[in-house]
């Protein structure tokens, strides 16, 4: 699960958002976390399928994102659904809160990984939902790629 990418460690990837969602945007935000949830974090022990930002009281706040539990954090341990604040720059964050009350976007977590220094961030995309024709459609596409990729290798 946890694997090397050229930003760094990627700890956990929404690949369900792609086929759920038409991401028009993509753009990097921190997260504030407890020591315990970095360390889980570093364990690779991430779910962000199911999670979205939302904004409630003036900042942003990643939602049903699942850090589970470190083992050795003992009391001290943090709650694996907790809303997380998400660290954005004002006009960034302007532009988020623009695009999820007056277009109706989505704001949806994409990856969740470690920059070159060791950071937790989180690439959020802004996305509008797909109907469920342009999901077929998206499918079809897909399979018809892998087919034609067959026909090529078995031809040449």
């Amino acid at each position: 699960m946890a694997q090397k990418s050229e930003s760094g460690k990627l700890v956990a990837e929404n690949r369900k958002a792609r086929f759920n969602y038409s991401i028009e945007e993509k753009l990097e935000a921190g997260l504030m976390l407890t020591g315990s949830e970095v360390k889980s974090l570093r364990a690779g022990k991430a779910n962000i399928a199911d999670a979205y930002a939302s904004d409630e009281g003036g900042a942003l706040y990643l939602i049903n994102a699942h850090i589970a539990e470190y083992a050795q954090a003992g009391r001290a341990n943090h709650d694996p659904l907790r809303h997380r604040k998400l660290l954005l720059h004002r006009r960034e964050l302007d532009k988020l809160r623009g695009a999820i009350q007056r277009e109706g976007m989505t704001v949806v977590p994409l990856r969740l990984y470690f920059n070159a220094r060791g950071i937790a961030k989180v690439q959020l995309g802004i996305a509008k939902g797909k109907k469920l024709h342009d999901k077929r459609e998206t499918e079809k596409k897909r399979d018809w790629e892998r087919q034609k990729g067959r026909l090529m290798r078995d031809k040449g």
